[in-house]
Formats: C-alpha cells, structure tokens, sequence
C-alpha cells in the first residue's frame, strides 16, 4: 500500500466514524422521542409504515433513514426532522450509550478480536463507564506505540519544511514578544531578569527557585496557583530563556500536546518567542543591518549586544537574515561525537541524511567546519573555514565549541560563497573539501592501516539507549508526570 492509499483509508475511516455517530445519535433521539410519548416500536413502525425490524434498526444507529422516512418520523413522534438532526444527545445516558456503541465500531477495538456486547437500557451505567474507559485506555496505548522514532523523524521533517518555506520568520510570535515587551515598558537594551519577571507578573505568574525541580524538566507551571518553578542552581541572567519558554505556553495558548508533531511545534513556538523577547526584533533588525552595511556580521558581536547565549544569537539570526536581510542562511549544532543534533537550511546546503531526508542522528563530514572546529586549540575564538562540497558549491561557516552535561557541541552558521562578503572572518586562510556521502571522504581508514586492523579489531559499539527505545510517551513526552504533580501538590501543601 502506498503512502497515498494509507492516507486516504485513514481519511475514509474518520468520515466512516463521523457518519456512524450521527447514525447512532439519530437513532437515540428517535428512541427518546418515542420513549416520551409511551410508544411502542411496533405503533412507530406501523405510523410510518415500516417493519419494526427496520425502525429497530435506526433507533440502534446501524441504519440511516431516507429523507422520506425521516420526514415520516418526524411527523409520527410529534417534532420537527431538525430536531430528529441534531448533533446533540438527548441525555447523559444515551451520550454514554453513543460513546460506548461508537468505540465498540472503531477500527482499535474491531482489531481487539473480541465479541462487542449488547447495548441496551438494562446495562448499567457503571458497566458502559468501564468498558468505555478501558476502550480510551486501550486507544491510548495504540497511539504510543505509534509513536516510534520513526514518526518523530518524519515530523521534524516536515516541520523543518514548513520553517524553510517560512525563512524560519514567524510573524505572529514576533508580534506576541513586541506585545510582552511593551506591556513593562521596556525602552531599549539588553532584556534583564528584572524584566522578564515583569512580564511573568503581568502574566500573573511569581517566580519561585528551587533546589528540587523535578529531574525531566526545565521549569514547572502551576497554573492554579500563578506560580513558576526554575532550578535554584540557574544564574539569574540564563534563566530569562527557562522563564520565557514556560509563559510561551500562556502565550501562545498551548493545550495539551495530541500528537508528537504538536509536541514539537510548541517547543519550536517556545523557543522562538524566547528569542524574540531577548533580541528584539527591531533592535536586532538594525543592529545587523549596520553590520552588513559595514561587512561585519558576527554571531559573537550580536550574543554580546543583546547579553544571550551564543546558541540564541545564531537561532535569532537565522529568524532574521532572509526575511530582513536578504540572506539565505544554514545552522547546526553538533555533537563532538560527530551526530547532528539541530539543522536548519534555506541556502542549499545538502546536510547528511538518511533516504527519508532526516537529519537528526546523522553524522557530519569530518572535513565541515562543525567538525574542525573540536580539533582547534583555541576553544574561546570563534573558527571559521571555507568548505568546498563536493557537485554544491563552496559555503563558508562560523563555529564555536559550547559545554553541555552530554559533552561538548559546536554551533554553526553558514552561508554560500556569495554572502560571505558580508562577515567577519570572511578573509581565513582555513580551507577544507568534503565529498561526502562518498565514504571515501572520510569514513573509510586507509588502506595501510586497514590491512594492518581489519582482522584484528573487534569494538564493542556503545549503542545509544534511544536506538531501540520508543518515544518517550505521556501528556508531555519525556517528562515523569508522577514526579511532577507530588512535587506541586508538596509546594501547594507547604503554602497553605
């Protein structure tokens, strides 16, 4: 089956789901409608002239009347056929019975193999609650398996296409960060803590540092007490992105995450709205307009103008320069290991990839600057080389090394040959070739040397735990929701 047939099935079951609700609540409200009347099915069947057979049939959802015959049942049961039409179940309990027949007829419990039971008005309320919440359990457990790591990479691929389309300029969350910043009345320069904790007032949000944030977060919303958690161990000028990342969820209106590609949209909103609150987009528009002007563009001058990061400095760059720039641009992180942890390109550039175009856990050409820059002895001076890619042109890039707790990564951004008239460090003499895929770039050993090891050497590869795991699952993939909520429901206790 290909790719399209899978999407029309899949779209042919959702309308197939839809019309057997409408079915079912049609039927319910006729029951009702008879029930309240005192009449029986057989005195229906016989005022519209229909076997009870088939009347029976309507009332349980499993048949859809014609407009003659629905005409005719409005008609008998006293109502007008809009109300026989209404999406809107005649009661909790017939909503129960709807839900309960609704789930019995999908597709993930048909593949359960097992008998459906009867739904009648002897069965208990407690008994279709049961069944109806194992069926959303079960559902819940499809769609984890479901999401493999396979789904994550085709997600973030077609995320990433939809940010190249989009220059990786999004315009409604400039708007959003301008917004924030006006409503403290900021007037200019770097964005301080002082600041943002104006904003998360504004918000209604305190801010509160603790020594137990749950270990699989960066930061904790308790939104019924207006309250933000952060780790006490973070300097207070690096905790102005952590707080903006969790008021993006109030501003961007974020809901609970339901599917992976969802997921991963809000923390690309989340960090891009960090971004932009911290480097203002028109500050940051005419600071690097005056250093393309003066042919100067440095990722170093910009983190030290508006007191960020380096990694966000070249995120934000790359939200700017083709929007406002005219410059097609390309970024990556990359582990010292070799893996591409973060890529984003609109210039051409052909980053490594499996067959499916994702990038993510592919492993760099050790020839590109992401790579070189770990064999410098200076770490603390940005490096900066020109890369001739084998059939794509030469692309010059900048590259520094930053420290993590999983080791040390270098953050690149890039531009082809003919942009690199406008930054510094345009005049290197540092000058590199890569013709990967080719395995004979840099993958293969020599000769000499294979000759020497290839039937000697035996390593033991130290596989990434991930490899073979699914996604992490949950609310919100990754984070232990138990340690979560006993750690809000400690402070709420604690304040009372």
């Amino acid at each position: 089956m290909t790719l399209t047939d899978t999407a029309s099935a899949a779209a042919g079951a959702a309308v197939r789901d839809s019309d057997e609700a409408d079915a079912l609540t049609l039927g319910r409200r006729v029951r009702e409608r008879r029930t309240q009347l005192g009449m029986k099915l057989e005195q229906l069947a016989e005022a519209i002239d229909r076997a009870p057979s088939q009347v029976s049939s309507i009332e349980n959802g499993k048949r859809e009347p014609s407009l003659p015959v629905l005409r005719a049942l409005a008609q008998a049961l006293d109502c007008s056929v809009d109300d026989l039409l209404s999406s809107e179940p005649p009661s909790e309990r017939a909503a129960l019975e709807i839900s309960v027949e609704r789930a019995q007829r999908g597709t993930v419990f048909r593949s359960l193999g097992i008998p459906s039971i009867r739904v009648s008005k002897a069965t208990p309320d407690d008994t279709l609650k049961a069944i109806l919440g194992l069926h959303q359990e079960v559902e819940r457990l499809h769609r984890e398996r479901a999401a493999t790591p396979e789904e994550a990479r085709r997600t973030n691929t077609e995320l990433r296409a939809e940010m190249r389309v989009r220059g990786n300029y999004f315009a409604e969350l400039e708007t959003e960060a301008a917004a924030l910043l006006k409503m403290v009345g900021f007037a200019g320069g770097p964005v301080s803590q002082l600041t943002i904790a104006g904003i998360a007032e504004k918000l209604g949000f305190s801010l509160h540092y603790v020594n137990d944030l749950p270990h699989s977060t960066r930061s904790v919303i308790d939104r019924r007490n207006g309250r933000i958690y952060l780790g006490a161990h973070l300097p207070s000028r690096d905790a102005r992105a952590p707080i903006l990342r969790a008021l993006a969820s109030l501003v961007c209106k974020h809901e609970e995450p339901r599917s992976y590609g969802e997921f991963l949209r809000q923390r690309v909103e989340a960090n891009y709205l960090a971004g932009a609150v911290l480097l203002p987009e028109q500050a940051a528009i005419e600071y690097l307009r005056e250093a393309k002007k003066q042919r100067q563009i440095s990722m170093e001058d910009l983190r030290d103008a508006f007191g960020v990061s380096y990694e966000m400095a070249a995120h934000r760059f790359t939200n700017l320069a083709t929007e406002h720039l005219d410059l097609d641009v390309h970024f990556m992180k990359v582990h010292e290991s070799g893996t591409l942890i973060k890529a984003y390109e609109n210039d051409g550039v052909r980053f490594p990839s499996d067959a499916l175009g994702n990038l993510e856990g592919a492993m760099v050409c050790r020839n590109w600057t992401a790579r070189t820059v770990f064999s410098q002895r200076d770490l603390f001076n940005p490096w900066y080389q020109y890369t001739d890619m084998a059939g794509g042109g030469t692309y010059w890039c900048t590259s520094r090394v930053e420290k993590a707790k999983e080791g040390q990564y270098s953050v690149s951004v890039g531009v082809p040959f003919d942009a690199v008239k406008w930054f510094r460090g345009r005049d290197t003499p540092h000058r590199s070739r890569s013709f990967c895929p080719d395995e004979q770039c840099c993958r293969l050993a020599s000769d000499e040397l294979t000759r020497k090891w290839a039937d000697s050497a035996w390593p033991e590869a130290a596989t990434p735990t991930s490899l073979l795991a699914a996604l992490p699952t949950g609310t919100f993939p990754g984070v232990d929701a138990h340690e979560v909520y006993g750690f809000l429901e400690t402070y709420e206790r604690w304040r009372a």
